[in-house]
């Protein structure tokens, strides 16, 4: 199915549905679903440690398609604990998992008990991590025994080229770190710049087993 396909079934099999925003890939699914859905729940992970640029992209958004965004932060009592214990930079030693699951899923497993479906902007490309991925799957991370949570990935079969013929065609707003040679992007202390020959993610976590690069907030692709 073409993304635009994807998204029309996302929203017209589910009562409730929420767009994760980070990247660039997430901008093109707002400004699809903006072609017919007239009230979009979008939501964006503030950890605390975004890339200044980061921050104001978020404004950008908010204020170039009209809508609200959601701006999940981490719990204050459960953060604060593990930086006491752990310090400020405890992934380069300890992996990123722990500090993710603070920072990331925690907040995104309260976000995500209030909908049916999430709408996410991975591609297969992007990583070794995620060369299978389906354009939609039940994400059994955030499922339990009473509900099953839909997860669409509508740009699943999308190369690189692809998303930026799409953001320069239709004058989709971006991060400016991309232009930086930021790939992806993530947390400011884990993300580096990538090299032409390397695979868009090879600058998130770059001290870490690549085949082990998820957040969390999509390890069912390590998983499953």
């Amino acid at each position: 199915m073409t993304p635009e396909q994807v998204l029309k079934k996302a929203y017209a099999s589910h009562e409730k549905v929420t767009i994760s925003f980070s990247g660039a890939e997430d901008v093109i699914l707002i400004d699809m679903a903006c072609n017919f859905c007239e009230q979009l729940f979008v939501f964006s992970l503030d950890t605390g440690r975004l890339h200044p640029e980061t921050y104001r992209f978020i404004e950008d958004i908010r204020n170039h398609y009209g809508i609200e965004i959601d701006v999940l932060s981490p719990d204050n009592k459960l953060l604060n604990g593990f930086v006491k214990d752990k310090g400020l930079f405890s992934f380069y030693q300890d992996g990123h998992s722990e500090c993710c699951s603070v920072r990331k899923i925690e907040p995104l497993e309260k976000h995500l008990v209030h909908y049916d479906a999430w709408i996410t902007g991975q591609r297969k490309d992007q990583s070794p991590t995620r060369s299978d991925l389906p354009q939609e799957q039940i994400d059994s991370a955030f499922s339990n025994e009473y509900r099953k949570l839909k997860k669409y990935n509508p740009l699943a079969n999308w190369t690189s080229d692809q998303v930026w013929e799409y953001i320069k065609n239709n004058n989709v707003p971006y991060n400016p770190l991309h232009d930086g040679g930021y790939k992806s992007i993530g947390c400011q202390p884990c993300t580096r710049p990538t090299k032409p020959e390397e695979h868009e993610r090879a600058g998130r976590w770059w001290w870490e087993e690549e085949t082990k690069r998820e957040c969390g907030l999509h390890i069912i692709n390590i998983e499953e």
